[in-house]
């Protein structure tokens, strides 16, 4: 809005209005770039271009930021389900020596049981 009333006031042949000053802003912050109204005056063209390049600039950190909230919410899913994947693969590790020390356990009772007779 304040670009709005900055061109009105610095180019007002060109903007006939705040509001038609505000569309052109906002149309500009967008990169749609309608055409319908443009400045033509030397400072109206260095505030559309500041407000060009604030507005890719704008843009791309708004994308990189949605990108980045994503890209880290599946990254801590991930990590999550690493995490239970190691903690089933442990569970099945200790079953699995239970059921090896108590199988050693019985032939040792075997042994001795043949070394007694």
């Amino acid at each position: 809005m304040g670009v709005g009333f900055l061109v009105r006031a610095i180019a007002p042949g060109d903007f006939h209005s705040v509001g038609e000053g505000i569309w052109w802003a906002v149309v500009t912050l967008a990169t749609v770039g309608y055409g319908d109204v443009v400045p033509t005056s030397p400072w109206g063209r260095v505030v559309g271009s500041v407000v060009i390049v604030f507005g890719v600039t704008f843009l791309a950190f708004l994308t990189a930021t949605v990108t980045s909230l994503f890209v880290s919410s599946e990254q801590r899913e991930e990590a999550r389900r690493v995490e239970e994947r190691r903690e089933a693969s442990e569970e099945e590790m200790k079953a699995l020596l239970r059921d090896v020390s108590a199988r050693l356990e019985s032939l040792e009772a075997r042994i001795d049981q043949r070394s007694d007779s």
